[in-house]
């Protein structure tokens, strides 16, 4: 691949594609050179802000066209996007904030309260915030007020709390646009992911490795769909790594169309795969077990697929097949991780991907798999600790010397990245996923920190341990169940109040759906808690399908 930036890729597909849609969202075309116009503006903006090369810039906005052109605008300005969670509650926002470096933030007026409250706490000098309806046409955006069905925020206004539209107001007709130099190698964002810690870790990505990354496993697309000609379905939100190699590498490396959902609602994901006639979709496996449980799934036409693709967590063979058998068409599926900047393995088209397989290996991924404790490789068809490493690749987290040293190794010269989760390989090259060495719990795709909500759950003055786990379940992955030892002297306090404060202080994606109390926690010798062994205590209760003294609190509002 040439070298050239992000913003440098997505303007030559403007270039050759000046009137194709890049987007759809709820019902409205952008063009790819309005999109591009629209970066260009803001780029310019955070220029003269004094927000260049080096300076970091959150992104605290859903899946929408301001989210497209905050990210390209950013990376114009020679600067490096932080893109999180739009559902990130104040807590998790003032640390990434401050880990960061952030100088700026985009966001809704929704969530500027979120956005004010930690704003003196950190480095945050500008904030700009929109509204979702900001850039539909004027009759879309007054019909959703007099219905009411367009969200509102209060806002603060200044000179350094800037409404997203009347920048780009203030650029229209500007002279010609000048992208800051930026060499390809510079990181071009930082994404930060769940883990073993307490906190997110920080994952810092060049402009070279996303390109290539995403060029990587664009092309096994490719085999099914034409570059340039594919409508793909935004099924993973913008801030993930599945949902920018799918939806924003197709915007920049291939001139795709692109349609985006603010939110997850299956009535309006199928409806607009019936009336874009979307080509692509890709997302959790969740996701797919939703659309074929769906009550009103015959109403929709989705014949137009041809490319589903499930990432983030293991496929049951159950969806698989019913996916196939209803649709003709299979579920390609993949493995990969924020730290290797997506795909590790893919299944192909074309080929017969055995059952419960995560595909074969790609190109440029070299994989070992060791024991984890000797990190020796193990035989073929064996289990062990799967071991990543590219050229180029993700070197160390942000800000985290420790963490790094802990999941990044040199072996024989060369960095690997440990996974953390135990695979198998057969001898035609397919790779299985097994079990996960680390406290990593996959919930709907993300990665939770187990020892993150053990923390929050500790600073309730009742709490004197926890131990969080995930609890198999075939439609989410893993639930996340929480056991708590309370203080003595204790009385009265119930699921339902920890859960609460779980929902003030976490992601909803983070809040525990099951709280169980117990006298005492297992720990080795040297105090150490053994969440081993009490996921195997939750494996046997399972097989038996016993579930004493668990009290189970519904998923309402997480």
């Amino acid at each position: 691949m040439k070298p050239m930036t992000i913003g440098e890729a997505f303007r030559r597909q403007a270039l050759s594609n000046p009137g194709k849609p890049a987007l759809f969202f709820l019902g409205t075309s952008y063009s790819y050179t309005r999109i591009l116009f629209w970066a260009e503006a803001i780029g310019s903006y955070l220029r003269e802000r004094g927000i260049g090369p080096g300076d970091r810039v959150m992104i605290y906005l859903p899946n929408s066209p301001q989210w497209v052109i905050a990210w390209l605008g950013t990376l114009m300005a020679g600067a490096v996007a932080v893109p999180v969670t739009p559902i990130y509650t104040p807590r998790d926002l003032e640390y990434i904030a401050r880990d960061s470096g952030s100088k700026a933030i985009f966001c809704m007026d929704t969530n500027y309260g979120y956005v004010a409250q930690v704003r003196k706490k950190t480095g945050l000098e500008s904030v700009i915030y929109t509204n979702l309806a900001d850039l539909l046409p004027f009759w879309k955006r007054a019909l959703g007020w007099l219905l009411d069905r367009v969200p509102r925020g209060k806002v603060t206004k200044g000179k350094d709390s800037v409404p997203l539209v009347s920048l780009l107001r203030k650029r229209n007709g500007q002279g010609t646009y000048h992208e800051e130099q930026t060499d390809w190698e510079k990181n071009a964002e930082i994404l930060y992911t769940g883990g073993t810690t307490k906190f997110p870790k920080g994952v810092p990505i060049t402009h070279r490795l996303f390109l290539e990354s995403a060029e990587e496993q664009l092309r096994v697309g490719d085999l099914l769909i034409p570059p340039g000609t594919n409508v793909v379905l935004q099924g993973a939100p913008l801030f993930h790594i599945l949902g920018q190699i799918f939806g924003m590498g197709a915007l920049c490396l291939r001139g795709d169309s692109v349609i985006l959902l603010p939110r997850m609602n299956l009535d309006g994901l199928m409806e607009a795969i019936r009336v874009h006639k979307a080509l692509s979709i890709f997302g959790v496996p969740a996701l797919y077990r939703m659309i074929l449980e769906h009550d009103r799934l015959d109403t929709y036409d989705l014949t137009s697929l041809k490319y589903c693709f499930s990432g983030g967590d293991v496929m049951p063979p159950e969806v698989a097949n019913r996916w196939k058998q209803r649709f003709g068409v299979p579920i390609y599926q993949g493995y990969g991780a924020t730290e290797t900047v997506g795909g590790v393995s893919l299944s192909l088209p074309g080929e017969s991907t055995p059952a419960q397989s995560m595909g074969k290996v790609l190109p440029h991924k070299v994989v070992k798999i060791v024991d984890p404790e000797t990190l020796e490789e193990v035989e073929r068809n064996s289990v062990g600790e799967l071991l990543v490493r590219s050229e180029p690749m993700v070197c160390g987290y942000w800000n985290k010397p420790e963490e790094t040293k802990e999941a990044f190794v040199e072996i024989e010269g060369r960095l690997w990245y440990r996974t953390g989760d135990m695979v198998r390989m057969d001898q035609d090259g397919y790779l299985y996923f097994v079990d996960r060495t680390v406290d990593t719990i996959k919930h709907k795709g993300y990665r939770v920190s187990a020892s993150e909500i053990e923390a929050v759950l500790q600073e309730h003055p009742a709490v004197i341990g926890a131990c969080v786990i995930g609890v198999p379940d075939p439609k989410v992955g893993e639930r996340i169940k929480a056991l708590v030892v309370l203080k003595q002297d204790v009385k009265g306090l119930s699921a339902y109040e920890l859960i609460r404060w779980c929902r003030e202080r976490l992601a909803p994606y983070k809040v525990p759906q099951h709280i169980e109390f117990r006298d005492m926690l297992p720990k080795s010798k040297v105090g150490k808690l053994l969440r081993r062994e009490v996921r195997g205590e939750e494996k046997k209760r399972l097989e038996k399908g016993k579930w004493e003294g668990v009290l189970e609190v519904g998923e309402k509002g997480g």
